[in-house]
């Protein structure tokens, strides 16, 4: 069983950075193979947008849309991986998810959620 959790402010300003954090807990970690490590969000009334990908080997991948803004790290050390969002407009409220992703079997692990309000 692998459990996924994100957690981080559920409030964040304009102009601010928004910074999530996805604990993985259970029988799975950020450095196994072959595994990626993936943030998606769901912006309200709108479908999954994929952000990018933190890969078992520590490669990372944007969306080319967010790619200037976004950051993904990882602490193998934890088992934790992170999203670090520039510059946020209130385009930027969405319900975040970190993701397991294996390849072409698609994603096989979520987490629950967290809704994240950009808002002055």
């Amino acid at each position: 069983q692998v459990q996924l959790r994100e957690s981080g402010p559920g409030l964040v300003k304009p102009s601010q950075t928004l910074s999530l954090t996805c604990t993985v807990s259970g029988a799975s970690t950020v450095t196994d193979v072959p595994y990626g490590w993936v943030w998606i969000r769901q912006p309200p009334g709108k479908g999954l947008e994929w952000m990018g990908v933190i890969a078992y080997l520590g490669d990372t991948h944007y969306s080319p849309s967010l790619q200037s803004r976004t950051s993904i790290s990882r602490d193998t050390s934890r088992n934790q991986f992170s999203l670090q969002l520039s510059s946020v407009t209130p385009e930027d409220t969405a319900v975040y998810y970190c993701v397991r992703w294996v390849g072409r079997s698609g994603f096989d692990h979520w987490g629950q959620g967290t809704q994240v309000v950009v808002s002055s």
